[in-house]
Formats: structure tokens, C-alpha cells, sequence
């Protein structure tokens, strides 16, 4: 793993592997609790870019008004023509934010939808 090499850190973002541009599939890292309990600080995780999205997936997505910075959160519905609605799963993770907080997300900055975590490993029954 190279978490040494992602860069940034920011405490609701998720942050690039950098040498994952241009990829149909990138690694990001979970930092913050928004995403309690299904996600946790630390969690690593894969994106699919370009690929469709429903609600209740979790996305990637890049923060509007910040787009150097990015979130992950959950899916809640699509807003007609004009984006997604996106949630924190916690919300009341101090620093979280999501659409209540910058409405629609528009769809050039949804990034892609997490496709699996993959570190660190959890046994059954211990979450």
C-alpha cells in the first residue's frame, strides 16, 4: 500500500492515489467519521469511475466550491436533471458535509461509486 504517497489530508475528504489518473479505477482513503458505521477513518477503498449510480450506493465525489477536495458519501436520490443528492451516513460527525450543506451535487463532480474496501481486513462479528 502507498499511503505515504497520497497527498493531502483534510478531515471529511477522501484522498487520490496519485498515480491512479486516468484510470477506470482509483483508491482513495477515508478520513473523518461522516461515514460512521459503514465507513471508518483509515478505510481504504476502490472507485469505479464512469459507471452508473443509484440511490444508496456510496460515491466519490469532489467537494463543491473546493473540487481540489474530496468526499465520499451515500447516494439519497437524484435531483431531476440537476444532480445528485448526497448524505452523510453520520451527521452529526463534526466538519461533515454534504448536500443539506451545498445542495445537488452536479454530475461533473461525481467522481465514481465505491466498489469494495479493502483495508483494513474486519472479522465477522467485530465490524
Amino acid at each position: 500500500m502507498l499511503m505515504s504517497a497520497w497527498s493531502g489530508t483534510r478531515p471529511y475528504s477522501a484522498r487520490f492515489d496519485p498515480r491512479g489518473r486516468g484510470l477506470f479505477a482509483v483508491r482513495v482513503r477515508v478520513e473523518g467519521d461522516s461515514m460512521l458505521p459503514a465507513l471508518r477513518p483509515g478505510d481504504c477503498l476502490v472507485v469505479l469511475r464512469s459507471v452508473q449510480v443509484r440511490p444508496g450506493d456510496l460515491v466519490v465525489a469532489r467537494l463543491p466550491g473546493d473540487e481540489s477536495r474530496l468526499i465520499v458519501k451515500r447516494v439519497a436520490w437524484r435531483e431531476g436533471d440537476g444532480g445528485w443528492w448526497l448524505e452523510s451516513d453520520n451527521q452529526r460527525a463534526a466538519g461533515r458535509r454534504d448536500s443539506w450543506d451545498f445542495g445537488p451535487l452536479p454530475p461533473g463532480l461525481l467522481v465514481g461509486r465505491v466498489v469494495l474496501r479493502y483495508w483494513p481486513p474486519r472479522l465477522p462479528g467485530r465490524g
